[in-house]
């Protein structure tokens, strides 16, 4: 072989050298990064997919005492909210499901998803008023959020406001045209507004009384007599004995 020839070899060993060595070497660092808060949280969902929530909720307490930089920029972190509060809601912990929604509302304040697993523990919890303002939330971001409407009107239906929780079940068909829940709680609020109406009205109709036999009591007995002193009986007057 001649020397030329030789040379050209060496060259081209060269440039592949050059090319794909750090091709490579770029390759191993991808292949070889890891981002653990992801990791714990892939690790997480396998377990609550499996019905094993106590594991689940450890390994997204894991997550979020990682570094989480790279899953918030993977929008992961949201996620990881949102199903550690579910997996403690089917846990039946709805005051600890409740301290991770205002945690990741802290960070995500306009999510709808949030704000209506909030209201759903609050409802569990007997607190109905507080769940229809996290669900009037969840609604501010998505008025159409079928979901949060149902629960709105449930919610509404335990404070007694059965119209309202018409209005919201209503809503709910309007956004989700046939959904069976929506279906059914109208039915059921509709037959509780309808049947709380005439007793409105007869607690209406006796307050109305009270207040006329009042004005009544007053215009017969209290009333001034025109302005004339009353009657008086004569002053008896005698004559003085002198003395």
């Amino acid at each position: 072989m001649k020397r030329g020839q030789i040379l050209g070899i060496l060259a081209l060993l060269l440039v592949c050298a050059v090319t794909f060595i750090p091709a490579m070497a770029a390759n191993v660092n991808v292949t070889t990064t890891h981002d653990v808060a992801t990791d714990y949280y892939n690790d997480a969902e396998y377990a609550l997919a499996a019905g094993h929530y106590a594991e689940a909720i450890a390994f997204y307490d894991q997550a979020l005492g990682s570094n989480t930089t790279m899953i918030k920029l993977d929008g992961g972190l949201l996620y990881v909210y949102q199903d550690k509060s579910y997996a403690q809601i089917q846990q039946g912990n709805y005051t600890d499901a409740i301290a991770t929604l205002n945690a990741g509302l802290m960070v995500y304040p306009d999510d709808e998803n949030l704000w209506n697993n909030k209201g759903y523990a609050q409802y569990n919890l007997g607190n109905y008023t507080d769940a229809v303002t996290s669900y009037n939330q969840a609604l501010a971001s998505d008025a159409n959020f079928t979901t949060a409407l149902i629960n709105k009107g449930d919610a509404l239906e335990k404070l007694g406001n059965n119209q309202d929780a018409v209005t919201a079940y209503k809503a709910a068909l309007d956004s989700n045209p046939g959904n069976t829940a929506a279906t059914t709680k109208l039915a059921v609020a509709e037959k509780a507004a309808a049947s709380t109406l005439p007793v409105t009205l007869i607690v209406l109709a006796i307050v109305l009384i009270i207040i006329a036999a009042g004005v009544a009591y007053y215009v017969t007995r209290k009333a001034p007599n025109g302005g004339k002193a009353p009657d008086t009986p004569d002053k008896k007057t005698g004559n003085k004995k002198k003395k």
